[in-house]
């Protein structure tokens, strides 16, 4: 039976009603006030919304004071969340832009409350007792690990490659390869950074060859760098030709022109020795001359998100003298973070084990499957006509841009559709407390283990056994 729209707005209950509803004033013991408030407005404002477009008709509609308290309570706990929060990885992206990309080391995250808690030398040089200079905690380690002339540190690669291209070639030319041209993630490009340097590019070659007589037709007096960008997240195969770094450097020496080479992952060991795709590192780019090297402190490194920019020191003393620099430096937080990370490097056999991105990106597929099984025990006995519970094969990805072809096999847990669908599942799970971010593949929802972490099984088991009692839209119980 229909009611009038004007006897249903009287039934709803006040603010002063529903603040001194149990569970709302035993609310205002944990939460301020204020916030208490703001929900309460929020639940009333929906009701009345609700009943303008005739979503409510009804008098026994949950206008009463227990279940517009229920949802006071509900909106309360959504409005006291976090913006920034934990999630679980199931996606078996290593280093996921959106989620964070790496996981730092367990002896980053023991110091984070001994120096972020405290005073501390961030600019103080305690030998001399007077003002000193912040990249100094880590410009150390840096040219002990690479080899390098100078280091210095900035915000992110991004940032990195903007203020060495404007400092070096104001107003000046440098000479990139159309090949490596690129766009990475968030619409970073190349020759926008390059116009917002103030330098003017010029573009030498084709898509999928370049030679050095490319370089040597363009190079002269207005040239100030050659630039060799690393194609981190694509790789052009097939006909395909570019000129390698030692004799880009050969032909710069000959016109006094640095090259200056942006790695973008940039990693300081040999993936290959662990039996995936070669890549570049950081001390083989240094040693074939490269004047200037940039990468990120994140992704392949493992450590905090960073610019890190190392090579000759008449080059990085300029860069650090630019006024630009002020903008993009690091906060406290992230030198910490990168120096210890650095410290890990220090030794090669436990830095694969303590840096969790190097960690998942090399281990095996035995190890996976092990794992696995481990995670399928806690779910195996759970039976339910929504879904069913299976592991399969599958692959990982590096992420990052990083080794854009190299597949990691992997062992993945695979929620298989009943009375649910797949979409229904990867949205439900995705909106659990902590929410679990699974993929979607062959109308299956997929959990890969490599970047599940052993402390999240529990909880990942948890989300699992819930998703088969849980009420969703359009679904009993």
């Amino acid at each position: 039976m229909t009611t009038d729209k004007h006897s249903l707005f009287r039934q709803i209950p006040g603010v002063d009603q529903l603040l001194i509803h149990p569970a709302v004033e035993s609310a205002l013991t944990s939460y301020p006030k204020a916030l208490v408030l703001k929900a309460i407005h929020q639940v009333l404002d929906s009701i009345r919304t609700d009943i303008k477009e005739g979503r409510i008709s009804e008098t026994a509609a949950g206008l009463d004071g227990e279940s517009v308290s229920s949802r006071v309570m509900e909106t309360l706990a959504i409005l006291s969340r976090p913006s920034l929060r934990n999630v679980i990885n199931a996606t078996g992206v290593v280093v996921h832009t959106n989620l964070g990309r790496s996981i730092l080391p367990e002896r980053v995250i023991e110091k984070f409350r001994s120096i972020a808690g405290n005073y501390s030398n961030l600019e103080y040089d305690l030998a001399q007792g007077r003002r000193g200079s912040r990249y100094v905690h880590v410009e150390g380690i840096l040219r002990e690990l690479t080899g390098a002339e100078a280091a210095m540190v900035v915000n992110n690669n991004a940032g990195a490659v903007l203020i060495a291209l404007e400092t070096l070639a104001k107003g000046r030319e440098v000479v990139v390869s159309r090949g490596q041209l690129v766009e990475i993630g968030g619409s970073f490009r190349i020759p926008d950074v390059m116009r917002k340097s103030g330098a003017r590019m010029v573009e030498v070659g084709t898509t999928n060859k370049t030679h050095l007589r490319d370089y040597e037709e363009v190079i002269g007096p207005d040239t100030a760098l050659l630039l060799k960008v690393h194609t981190s997240n694509f790789q052009v195969v097939g006909f395909t030709s570019e000129v390698p770094l030692a004799d880009l450097v050969k032909l710069g020496e000959r016109h006094g022109t640095p090259v200056m080479e942006d790695l973008g992952s940039g990693c300081l060991i040999d993936f290959s020795t662990y039996g995936l795709s070669k890549e570049p590192t950081v001390q083989e780019a240094l040693s074939q001359g490269a004047g200037l090297v940039t990468f990120s402190g994140d992704k392949l490194l493992g450590g905090p998100q960073a610019g890190i920019i190392l090579g000759k020191r008449e080059l990085v003393e300029a860069i650090r003298k630019n006024p630009l620099n002020r903008a993009l430096r690091i906060d406290k937080l992230t030198l910490l973070a990168l120096e210890e990370t650095l410290r890990l490097y220090r030794d090669p056999h436990a830095v694969m084990e303590e840096i969790p991105t190097l960690r998942m990106i090399c281990q095996g597929y035995a190890s996976l499957a092990a794992k696995a099984e481990r995670l399928y025990a806690l779910v195996r006995s759970f039976a339910s006509d929504r879904f069913s519970i299976e592991l399969t094969d599958g692959a990982s990805k590096v992420g990052g841009g990083a080794l854009p072809l190299q597949e990691l096999k992997s062992r993945l847990l695979c929620l298989v559709p009943g009375t649910l669908s797949a979409q229904e599942m990867e949205g439900w799970l995705r909106s659990y407390v902590p929410p679990v971010i699974a993929r979607l593949e062959r109308d299956r929802v997929m959990l890969d283990v490599r970047t599940i972490q052993e402390t999240e099984f529990e909880r990942v088991a948890q989300a699992i056994r819930d998703l088969g009692d849980a009420r969703l839209p359009g679904k009993g119980v």
